[in-house]
């Protein structure tokens, strides 16, 4: 669930600088509290909703007895692979919903950063270039933190790799990048660097 929450807000966040730095003066119209509470509520109904799926894909498969998960937690293509039956269905729509809830995030981000960096670059000032590229750079520090080890556990139950190194970045993008969340946003905070 928090995972592609995670993914979902990242993407969400995406939207709003792009709004803030290609809108400006659409924003307080368009970014409105009930639009803002909608998109975080589309968030989590996805991701509750991608969570039953894999929940119920994973009900139909068989264990062996004597099964030692080498994780920290159940990580879904760490249960796959330690299936006795037949899991060409779970991974079909493992790698499918990944895809889709991954992808379709991504292109948004990847979007909105294209128009972003387009609109950065017919800035005439030097001030408003900085000031907007600083507004993005810990969002995209984040993303590029959350997505390449997210894809590197993903795309690591296809090709054989350790299970160590699997653990590594799984624990990368489920308890560092949210731990990390408010450092990298609040060191824009004037009260927090001066307490720093």
């Amino acid at each position: 669930v928090f995972a592609s929450l995670d993914n979902f807000l990242l993407t969400v966040m995406a939207y709003d600088r792009f709004v803030a730095i290609c809108h400006p003066l659409h924003y307080t119209v368009t970014m409105n509290p009930r639009f803002c509470g909608l998109l975080i509520l589309m968030s989590w109904i996805m991701s509750i909703l991608y969570s039953l799926l894999q929940t119920i894909m994973m009900l139909r498969v068989s264990f062996c007895t004597e099964v030692e998960i080498p994780h920290f937690f159940c990580e879904l293509n760490q249960m796959i692979q330690l299936a006795c039956s037949d899991t060409f269905l779970n991974n079909m729509v493992m790698y499918f919903s990944a895809m889709l809830l991954g992808g379709a995030p991504l292109a948004g981000i990847l979007y909105s950063y294209s128009k972003i960096v387009s609109s950065i670059l017919g800035m005439s000032t030097a001030q408003g270039k900085y000031k907007a590229f600083s507004t993005c750079v810990s969002h995209l520090s984040v993303v590029s933190l959350f997505y390449c080890t997210s894809l590197g556990v993903y795309l690591s139950s296809a090709a054989t790799q350790s299970s160590h190194s699997s653990a590594v970045a799984s624990v990368t993008y489920t308890v560092v990048t949210p731990m990390v969340n408010p450092f990298i946003y609040s060191l824009r905070n004037k009260d927090i660097n001066g307490a720093l």
